[in-house]
């Protein structure tokens, strides 16, 4: 299972740290967490993918800006998200890749995903 949170209504410029806390996946399987955001009319965007390494990928749009990290305990996973725009408004999803060997966006390699928390910028 994994439960987003930290979403939430915020001004311009300022930032925001998202979590996906992940239970009962199976501690023998390497599995890598990504992070993808989906806003009306638009595709889902691959953000950020990190796996037990800790060196997470990016996607081109969101490197400098978003940061991912996991706790030293690996059952978490955060985005921090500074300078926040208006174009960031979307629904912000954390999902886990098993037997991942390196981060990738191919969401079909993703099995389990959050519902999802709202994060809505205003300008």
């Amino acid at each position: 299972q994994l439960v987003e949170s930290g979403g939430g209504l915020v001004m311009a410029g300022r930032s925001l740290r998202l979590s996906c806390a992940a239970s009962g996946l199976n501690p023998e399987i390497r599995y890598c967490i990504g992070w993808f955001r989906q806003s009306p009319g638009k595709e889902q965007e691959g953000i950020a993918s990190i796996g037990d390494d800790d060196a997470p990928l990016y996607g081109d749009s969101f490197r400098g800006r978003f940061t991912a990290s996991r706790d030293s305990a690996k059952t978490i996973v955060y985005l921090q998200m500074d300078n926040l725009r208006s174009d960031d408004t979307a629904t912000y999803f954390c999902a886990a890749e098993p037997f991942c060997t390196s981060p990738t966006f191919i969401r079909s390699r993703y099995d389990y995903w959050g519902q999802g928390t709202q994060v809505t910028v205003s300008s």
